[in-house]
């Protein structure tokens, strides 16, 4: 699979893959969209329902590039937070890319690097402590083969568009993610098209539409009551 390296608008680079026409995150600014819509509608927002038992469990769809896992490790290292995050990817980035993503020069945080690679350097399904307070375990499969046996708080979906991967918005796969999410858990997504959030309603989740990050009118944050 051919993918390209290019920037976005804040600085910080995404990867495009031409035969498909689709970017890993916005050409509006990746780390910028990434905050907005799963450090800022999903993580914060968790918080600030005062969730009481820790570690916070959070599930990836589209581990991609490993920009949101770094931010919410980030968070962690600065908060104190436990958080026990896990992640599939079904197409793992090569080191020849991954290796010149420039998310931490752009957050001014050189001392991520060695972690952020770790991130994209661990073995598949192995969990490993990043550090005291984040545990890490990476999925090498789809999402409809994926299983859990333990519920998770909040779950950052992050799968290519409908329009390239159709099979991952269907009432199928929000019912599987509605059943993995603890009562109260919040699932956030940049996609807010009306045939995704009937699905969502369809599978049972309360859907909330929201202000999306630069460049995307509304996103959604959906909740299992």
């Amino acid at each position: 699979m051919e993918r390209h390296i290019i920037p976005t608008a804040d600085g910080s680079v995404t990867i495009s893959i031409p035969a498909s026409g689709v970017t890993y995150h916005s050409k509006h600014g990746a780390i910028q969209e990434s905050m907005h819509v799963f450090i800022g509608a999903g993580l914060h927002y968790m918080l600030s329902k005062d969730v009481t038992h820790k570690p916070l469990r959070i599930l990836e769809m589209g581990f991609g590039t490993g920009l949101n896992a770094l931010l919410v490790l980030q968070e962690s290292i600065r908060t104190g937070l436990p958080v026990a995050y896990e992640t599939i990817e079904a197409f793992p980035l090569e080191n020849v890319v991954y290796s010149r993503l420039n998310y931490c020069e752009q957050l001014q945080a050189p001392a991520l690097q060695p972690l952020f690679l770790q991130l994209h350097e661990s073995s598949w399904d192995t969990t490993y402590a990043i550090t005291h307070e984040f545990s890490f375990t990476k999925r090498n499969i789809n999402l409809e083969s994926f299983s859990s046996g333990e519920l998770v708080d909040l779950i950052f979906y992050d799968a290519f568009a409908p329009s390239a991967q159709p099979e991952l918005w269907t009432v199928e796969i929000f019912q599987k993610l509605f059943n993995l999410l603890s009562p109260g858990g919040i699932l956030t997504t940049y996609c807010s098209k009306g045939d995704v959030r009937r699905a969502m309603m369809a599978a049972g989740f309360t859907i909330e539409k929201i202000p999306g990050p630069p460049g995307k009118r509304e996103m959604v944050r959906a909740s299992k009551k």
